[in-house]
């Protein structure tokens, strides 16, 4: 007599309305994400563990171990050893860190249009820091000048030149903003950027375009900062254009 082989018990099916449109994994990250802005899930909020969430989406639970995946590496979900998985705090700077990273590794030619976009945002935050910077904000700006004047070395001169701009982006007042900018900003970027733009007079040229975006911070006029900064920015831009049609 043959003997029937038991089928695999399928793993059960939500009572919802099925989720539609694209892969399982990606409707999966849909779905979480909408529990995140319909205020189902709080920032710093615990998830319901994998296998409830694979039950209440109706999917297979390699799915929902993906879509949990790609939203960790997103900086939307963290994964707390022996607790469980959690909603991050959403901050800007976790959830654009990507940003960062797409513009540390893209091709040559596409660093030119990265460092377009910064010279559009980088010379907005700097207007609006013209008008909120406060007084030890400002002072650091100066320390940080005073370095960048005080040193040929190219690792101490960047350091200097990073935490120039990063005080000035943070002193903007807009998370968001100062995220973005930090990203194009990182010291991988510059480094790739300014490979081979060490001419004589590099340095000098910086402090120059350092000192009159100071200047502005100082007569808190948005204006002149914003055309400071923009000019900073686009004279690495328009070098980078230069190397690229050679």
């Amino acid at each position: 007599m043959a003997t029937s082989t038991p089928e695999a018990t399928p793993e059960p099916e939500s009572d919802a309305a099925p989720l539609k449109g694209g892969s399982v994994t990606q409707r999966a990250i849909e779905a979480i994400k909408s529990m995140i802005t319909d205020g189902e899930l709080a920032p710093g909020q615990r998830l319901p563990t994998e296998r409830d969430l694979a039950v209440l989406l109706g999917i297979s639970r390699s799915s929902m171990r993906e879509a949990i995946r790609a939203l960790t590496v997103l900086g939307v979900l963290e994964s707390r050893h022996g607790s469980g998985i959690y909603v991050t705090s959403l901050e800007a700077v976790d959830l654009l860190d990507t940003f960062g990273i797409v513009a540390e590794i893209s091709p040559q030619p596409r660093l030119v249009e990265f460092l377009e976009v910064r010279r559009i945002l980088e010379s907005a935050a700097t207007a609006l820091a013209a008008a909120r910077i406060n007084h030890s904000q400002l002072a650091d700006v100066a320390v940080h000048l005073a370095a960048m004047q005080e040193t040929d070395d190219t690792e101490a001169f960047l350091a200097a030149d990073m935490a120039f701009h990063r005080t000035i982006t943070h002193a903007a007042g807009n998370e968001a903003l100062a995220a973005i900018v930090e990203g194009l900003s990182s010291r991988t970027f510059r480094a790739r950027v300014r490979r081979g733009h060490q001419e004589a007079d590099a340095f000098a040229r910086t402090r120059e375009d350092h000192a009159r975006i100071y200047q502005a911070l100082v007569s808190r006029d948005p204006e002149a900062a914003r055309v400071a900064a923009a000019s900073h920015v686009g004279a690495v831009e328009d070098w980078l254009r230069g190397q690229l049609d050679e």
